[in-house]
């Protein structure tokens, strides 16, 4: 028995290879295309939707989604985690729906942001330099806001990173008291850069996607999730085992 998938935004870039990905997995099969002319209604008849619009749509997506029982990934930018808690409150007494957000589909990148979590616990000079294509519509993006949330988390009651200067525009849109500085290039895929600064060293991590190839894993991962999927979670990272052991039934 295959699972009916719905995609919203479906003529886009990623909506687009989604639903390659969707078509060839023996597991799924794609019943809805919607684009901009399409009405939310045509997602009813799959069992799951995935959503890759527009900040400014992507809520009304998942609104009408799951107040119609259904569950939705969200691929799309621009959920902070103060709107993300709305969503969490939204579906609080919905059993039967869930909603995964995934900033970014790479495995790659839910490893650097793991990592730089980690690392963020030891520098107080922190920053991002993010570049995507340069039809991406917002900015910055939604790895970049996860990865600086996930670092002033992750800092506890070390306090905000340094960053003098901040009230300079040139100094970049601070995202949980994280500067982030976003490119819009064409000839860029995506690339992310978290720096780190202390006396007498630097450490970057840099994850560069290539090609759109590198999401098809963690798309699958999403919507294998998202069948059964109950509440909120967000993050490729929640849905993957990123401890240097791994699980053991994993082995």
């Amino acid at each position: 028995m295959t699972t009916k998938v719905a995609v919203v935004g479906a003529t886009g870039r990623m909506g687009k290879f989604i639903s390659g990905v969707v078509e060839a997995a023996a597991d799924f099969s794609l019943v809805a295309a919607l684009n901009s002319r399409s009405q939310l209604s045509e997602m009813l008849e799959a069992d799951v939707v995935v959503d890759v619009t527009e900040p400014s749509v992507s809520p009304a997506v998942v609104e009408f989604a799951t107040s119609h029982g259904k569950s939705v990934l969200v691929g799309t930018s621009g959920w902070s985690e103060d709107r993300v808690q709305g969503i969490r409150f939204s579906i609080a007494e919905r059993a039967d729906v869930g909603v995964i957000f995934i900033p970014n589909f790479s495995l790659g990148s839910a490893l650097a942001t793991s990592f730089a979590a980690a690392a963020a616990r030891y520098f107080d000079s922190i920053e991002i330099i993010e570049s995507h294509h340069a039809g991406k519509v917002d900015s910055p993006s939604g790895t970049a806001v996860r990865t600086a949330e996930l670092m002033a988390d992750a800092r506890g009651n070390r306090g905000p990173v340094a960053a003098p200067h901040h009230d300079q525009r040139a100094r970049g849109e601070q995202v949980a008291g994280i500067p982030v500085h976003s490119l819009r290039m064409t000839g860029v895929v995506a690339h992310q850069q978290v720096i780190f600064g202390a006396p007498g060293e630097v450490l970057t991590l840099d994850h560069r996607t290539l090609s759109q190839d590198s999401y098809e894993a963690g798309i699958l991962i999403g919507l294998r999730a998202i069948v059964t999927a109950t509440g909120v979670t967000v993050g490729l990272d929640q849905l993957v085992d990123l401890s240097p052991q791994g699980r053991e039934d994993s082995q």
